[in-house]
């Protein structure tokens, strides 16, 4: 059967196989002109069309009828998308320059997307993918998208070892409304199918398909090839594509000779083409020639150096010595970097400079180039001539292999700096896993919001991994900390030892029912909520003020705990020597007060003053970060809590503005358009005071999280959606997140480095920020 879509306002469809040139049905509802229809690719006899009257219709062509309507553009539907693994998801592009994804069982607008600058036409997705999507628009570009976070509780159920059933299901089921999302399509029932072969490493292979099939195709297939090398694949499972993505240090030199092998069988390749001599003064070259007739070689290559005949000056070099022929290569090669000029290559190499070659490739952006340099040194394939003296001693290979390491791992950490700063945190874990350093790459991949993604490949990893995953999986908690996800939220933190502190603010935040709260706390394996009102008030009497907090956060009356919490709070911020540690654990459970709560009347005070505490401590937090986008703002909506709101804190505005001028002065260099504003030194009070802050910093727990988070497609310009940060005035770059008043807005990198060090809306009114 084929549909069509006309003018005349009816989508029609035809039997191909009989002789009769009629429709079969005639569906009608449109107002205008029908430009584009689509069969769903899960379900037999439905389609869709889309019109110029800018709505979105579903037709049930087995009964005859318009099963839909999904209004929300604004112009004409050029472009239509079914999403080939979940069968409700529609994709639909328009002429008002937005991508709208719908819910057809309900016609709920799910997401919509602004970022092109003109009409929407084709729409479409990858083939083994089917969560990445592209769009192309008169605005002349062509974007890709991720539908992941649509489904994103199917990667947490694969993640949680949950039963296929809640996985992939069949249409029927996927489509009762409501129902959480199922894989009804061809990738997954073949992933399912290469799964159900194998008899042994099934958990890794599973979160290694999935997680591809989920993620878009920036790196992800070379970020698990690389995982499996660090786990002890071999060599020969390797894809064929693998030398073409970045490689693991062990391989980086083998591939690459094999390349340079199979260059050389179809054309033969000159290692540059000689120096090219300028103009010559006979009288200079007369000389020369004298002074090598006369066996004085050195003036002779001097000579020649002069006048540009560096060939013939290294050639003889040798006659005096090794050790002038290396000198002299060495400034052959220093006039050759200065220049720019590639032919400097053989020379280090040649003398075994190997510092200076990567410096030069690193200087000039070739970091792939840098990086293969210091691998080949570190294997021992680059060194420098045997220069022996009086007692033939001379330096063995393995000499410099601890510099030379130093080099390889520097220049995979400028490389892996270099894609982050692109919006590529995939490929940056890639160049650190290359050099076995997990830290580093679960570090980008959590700064590069891959939440999902990193928790799958330190599953995998393992110990080396641990302690990052289970950060990654308290980061996961808070996203689904919703009403919908709360179990998901429950199921993984319960996958991090030693969880009962993280299980209590989940359950503290959780806004259900008496019934429902208990029923909470029993899964969580917590007291019911009248044994946690009996144990606080026990640990209050006894001093245990953690204890007292937490178990009142979790009973019938969890407002009890801020003025306790509070309380202690203010004493140790009264000390001279008070550090962020001996406050953050308390604060922390109180920022998990239920909402509802924290905004009542009777709270005002205590919570104006939670507020304050948690932007001071998160201004520190951030600095310790080196979240320089965003320390400005926590000590500017600290200090104007502090002048509006009635509190009685041992905090006072002069200081605060103190710190934050202390901070500039001494950060200036690192702070991101410090070259546009006049460099001051700082004085030595500020100095002093800037000294004080650091002292009163925690000591981060994982490597590699200090610096700004740097989300996909942060780098990207954007067209329709012009939207300015309400922290710096300034036009947003990259994916935007809005505040909950719906208007103001920041860029999705400062609202998740705000929310990582202090949980509450900048706007101040004690609602929680959720932007993972």
């Amino acid at each position: 059967m084929i549909a069509t879509g006309c003018e005349d306002k009816n989508v029609r469809v035809y039997y191909l196989a009989t002789s009769s040139d009629q429709p079969l049905k005639v569906f009608t509802g449109h107002t205008a002109k029908v430009f584009h229809v689509r069969w769903s690719p899960l379900r037999e006899g439905i389609l869709c069309s889309g019109s110029d009257d800018g709505t979105v219709r579903i037709w049930d062509y087995t009964q005859d009828a318009c099963i839909n309507v999904l209004s929300g553009h604004t112009a004409p539907v050029r472009g239509l998308m079914w999403n080939s693994e979940v069968p409700y998801l529609l994709t639909s592009g328009s002429w008002d320059y937005t991508i709208r994804v719908w819910d057809t069982r309900d016609g709920t607008c799910l997401d919509t997307v602004y970022d092109h600058g003109a009409d929407v036409y084709g729409l479409t997705c990858h083939p083994s993918r089917p969560f990445t999507m592209a769009s192309c628009s008169r605005d002349s570009t062509v974007r890709l998208w991720s539908l992941t976070p649509l489904i994103a509780p199917l990667l947490i159920n694969i993640l949680t070892e949950h039963s296929w059933d809640d996985i992939i299901g069949n249409t029927d089921r996927a489509m009762v409304p409501g129902a959480p999302p199922l894989l009804c399509g061809k990738v997954s029932r073949d992933i399912k199918q290469e799964l159900d072969k194998l008899s042994s490493d099934v958990r890794t292979k599973k979160l290694r398909w999935f997680s591809e099939c989920f993620s878009p195709p920036g790196g992800s297939h070379n970020l698990w090839d690389l995982v499996a090398v660090i786990k002890g694949q071999d060599d020969s499972l390797l894809p064929q594509n693998y030398g073409q993505g970045i490689m693991h240090m062990k391989h980086l030199v083998r591939f690459k000779t094999s390349e340079a092998q199979e260059l050389t069988i179809v054309k033969m390749s000159k290692f540059g083409g000689g120096i090219g001599a300028p103009s010559k003064e006979e009288r200079l070259k007369a000389a020369a020639e004298i002074h090598l007739r006369l066996g004085q070689i050195q003036r002779y290559c001097e000579l020649m150096v002069e006048l540009g005949e560096w060939e013939k000056a290294l050639s003889v070099a040798p006659g005096v010595s090794m050790k002038y022929w290396k000198k002299l290569m060495q400034r052959r090669a220093d006039q050759l970097m200065q220049e720019g000029n590639d032919d400097v290559i053989p020379y280090c190499i040649a003398t075994g400079d190997v510092k200076k070659l990567v410096s030069f490739f690193t200087s000039r952006g070739q970091l792939k180039e840098a990086l293969l340099v210091a691998q080949g040194a570190c294997e021992g394939n680059i060194h420098g001539p045997a220069i022996t003296s009086i007692n033939h001693s001379a330096p063995t290979d393995n000499d410099n292999i601890e510099t030379y390491t130093g080099l390889l791992h520097g220049v995979c950490r400028e490389l892996a700096e270099w894609y982050f700063q692109e919006g590529c945190a995939v490929l940056a874990a890639c160049c650190h896993l290359a050099v076995d350093n997990t830290e580093l790459a679960m570090a980008s991949l959590i700064r590069g919001n891959e939440l999902e993604l990193a928790v799958c490949v330190g599953t995998v990893l393992g110990e080396s991994a641990q302690e990052a995953t289970h950060y990654v999986l308290e980061l996961l908690a808070r996203k689904y900390m919703t009403t919908a996800t709360w179990d998901l939220a429950a199921r993984l933190l319960q996958m991090i030892p030693d969880n009962e502190t993280l299980l209590a603010k989940l359950c503290a935040f959780y806004p259900g029912s008496s019934a429902e709260r208990n029923d909470l706390h029993d899964k969580c394996g917590l007291p019911s909520l009248e044994e946690c009102k009996d144990l606080a008030e026990e640990a209050h009497s006894q001093g245990e003020i953690l204890q007292a907090v937490k178990y009142h956060l979790l009973s019938p009356e969890p407002e009890k705990a801020l003025p306790i919490g509070i309380a202690f709070i203010k004493e140790q911020l009264s000390c001279p020597d008070w550090t962020v540690d001996s406050v953050y654990p308390i604060l922390d459970l109180l920022s998990y007060i239920r909402t509802d709560r924290l905004v009542l009347t009777k709270c005002s005070e205590e919570r104006n003053e939670l507020l304050i505490l948690c932007g001071y401590i998160g201004a520190l937090l951030a600095i310790g970060r080196q979240y320089s986008s965003i320390v400005p703002a926590l000590y500017e909506y600290t200090s104007q809590l502090l002048k509006r709101r009635e509190v009685d804190l041992p905090l006072q505005i002069e200081q605060l503005s103190v710190e934050l001028e202390a901070w500039r002065a001494c950060t200036h260099s690192l702070n991101k358009g410090a070259e546009e504003t006049p460099y001051t030194p700082p004085t030595e009070a500020q100095r002093a005071e800037y000294t004080l802050l650091l002292s009163r910093m925690r000591a981060e727990p994982l490597k590699g999280l200090q610096g700004p988070d740097y989300v996909t497609g942060s780098s990207l310009p954007s067209h329709s959606d012009v939207q300015i940060s309400c922290f710096t005035g300034l036009r947003i770059q990259g994916p935007v997140f809005f505040l909950e008043d719906g208007k103001s807005s920041i860029s999705l990198n400062d609202a998740l480095m705000w929310a990582k060090v202090n949980p509450f809306s900048p706007l101040g009114t004690g609602i929680r920020l959720n932007p993972f």
